[in-house]
């Protein structure tokens, strides 16, 4: 509970910070851009007919996209500060999104309530990400898709190749005058807990695949290179060095 506890209270700092970033995204092209993604993997059912749960919604933005398209969706996250910005970021549409404060890794559903469960810049932050998804796919209806985005974030602190990929990325944003988005956050607070979960430490998305294959998913699929598809100009030049991977499982 220390790490988990540690975790939450970085990011309720963060919150408000957070926000900003997916307003952001949300008043851009990057709203329809997700959400062209994220419909060419959920089920072929109607919008109307399916039901998602976003997991570790921060401050809303899976959520947001979904329900406008239509589909019912309920998020979670396990920091209430950010379920208050989802909720206001939201605006019209906070009524249609079930809100509830939860842990990603002990989720209080019953078994196969979801058609499909959702994620982005989760897993790699979780003490226990085993756990986590397991409990994502007790949730998932028979036949449900589970679609997970992440990336090897902070695996620069235990491989000097990826620290000098790092460091090349600072020098470029500097370069291009934009807004660093690892320098503008407490950064000493984030490195030390991504020293402690153990993600940081794996070079995935292959250790995913492998987990999702030993709990039986009827197909699995990874995705390396869908940070092409989905990042913007400015986070291709943070984040070069630490590509978005999508891991897609289906029960």
């Amino acid at each position: 509970m220390e790490l988990l506890n540690q975790i939450e209270e970085y990011w309720t700092k963060r919150a408000e910070g957070y926000s900003q970033v997916n307003q952001e995204e949300l008043a851009t092209r990057q709203r329809q851009v997700w959400l062209e993604n994220l419909r060419e993997h959920l089920p072929g059912k109607k919008p109307e007919e399916t039901k998602i749960l976003d997991i570790g919604t921060g401050p809303g933005f899976f959520a947001i996209i979904l329900a406008q398209a239509g589909y019912q969706v309920t998020a979670v996250d396990y920091t209430e500060e950010m379920l208050k910005e989802a909720r206001h970021n939201a605006g019209n549409l906070a009524e249609k999104i079930q809100w509830m404060q939860m842990d990603a890794q002990n989720l209080e559903f019953p078994d196969q309530t979801f058609d499909a469960v959702v994620s982005r810049n989760l897993t790699w932050n979780l003490e226990n990400p085993t756990r986590a998804y397991e409990e994502w796919l007790r949730v998932l209806k028979k036949g449900g898709k589970l679609l997970n985005y992440d990336a090897n974030w902070y695996h620069h602190l235990f491989d000097e190749k990826k620290r000098r990929e790092y460091e090349e990325d600072r020098k470029r944003v500097e370069a291009l005058h934009m807004e660093d988005h690892y320098t503008c956050t407490d950064i000493d607070a984030m490195e030390d807990i991504a020293r402690k979960v153990p993600l940081s430490q794996i070079n995935r998305p292959l250790w995913d695949k492998e987990l999702l294959e030993k709990l039986a998913c009827a197909k699995v699929e990874v995705e390396e290179d869908v940070w092409e598809k989905v990042w913007s100009r400015e986070e291709r030049a943070n984040y070069y060095s630490t590509p978005m991977f999508l891991v897609e499982g289906e029960k």
